[in-house]
């Protein structure tokens, strides 16, 4: 049988003239776990009911946003000249860092607003953006995109793979199988998951949860992303997510550290105040 027969097509279904694809499936089906994950959680840590939610009705259209304008920005030499295209998010082209820049923005200023800390906030929604990004990644496998260079098909067959998922693996234009960076990165994220829930048990002081999500994600983005083909430059060989990387993992470390020494006494996670 021919292997393009087995590839998956990135259209689930139409409604009308209109297609429907599986990646924008998994991103809400993502978003609507990660919501129901984050409530109860934020529930049992005594924020109002309705808070996430509200929350959420500001992050996720800003998320996109800020996502679609990082993509543009480092890739402003095509765009320039194509100004059309810069709204055409439907043909692709958003960063999971500039949803994560503007998502703790939003959640930043809306926790200002309603005079509840940033961190409590954040270390309650970490698991659930983990949840998100573990979800989200198999879109870009649904799409063939945002994957690494050539490799044998012998080599994913030696990582147990399924069929399924090597036959996805096969990219028509380059006449050749490649690595599957997406599953690298949701495995990772998936084990990163694992770590915060266990965190949450320690109850470690109040932020040392979302500063590890931070130093976790950062870790193995670093790694994952100089693999991948489809990289965002910032200046000649240099990745801008790997940069952002380097970033997260200082930024992380550091809070941590720094609110160890200066943030006395310590308002714990599970202190719900």
């Amino acid at each position: 049988m021919d292997l393009l027969l087995l590839q998956i097509n990135p259209i689930a279904f139409h409604l009308g003239p209109i297609p429907v694809r599986w990646y924008g499936l998994l991103i809400v089906s993502g978003i609507i776990l990660a919501y129901v994950v984050g409530q109860r959680e934020a529930v049992k840590r005594g924020l109002p009911e309705d808070f996430l939610a509200d929350l959420l009705l500001w992050a996720v259209p800003i998320s996109i946003i800020c996502a679609r304008i990082y993509y543009v920005s480092m890739r402003w030499d095509y765009y320039s000249e194509n100004p059309g295209k810069i709204i055409e998010i439907w043909n692709g082209g958003i960063a999971i860092h500039g949803a994560l820049i503007g998502a703790f923005v939003t959640a930043y200023i809306y926790t200002r607003i309603k005079n509840v800390s940033f961190l409590r906030v954040a270390d309650i929604a970490a698991p659930s953006i983990l949840i998100g990004q573990i979800i989200g990644r198999w879109g870009n496998f649904m799409n063939q995109e945002a994957y690494g260079g050539e490799v044998s098909k012998a080599f994913l067959e030696n990582l147990m793979l399924p069929d399924w998922i090597i036959n996805q693996m096969y990219i028509e234009e380059l006449g050749s199988y490649v690595h599957p960076t997406f599953l690298y990165e949701s495995v990772w994220n998936l084990i990163g998951l694992i770590i915060l829930l266990v965190l949450r048990k320690v109850n470690l002081n109040r932020g040392e949860i979302f500063f590890s999500y931070l130093i976790w994600y950062s870790i193995g983005r670093f790694f994952i992303e100089g693999m991948r083909t489809d990289s965002l430059y910032l200046v000649g060989d240099l990745r801008s997510a790997q940069v952002v990387s380097i970033i997260g993992i200082i930024v992380g470390l550091g809070a941590i550290i720094y609110r160890r020494i200066k943030v006395k006494p310590a308002v714990k996670y599970l202190e719900n105040k």
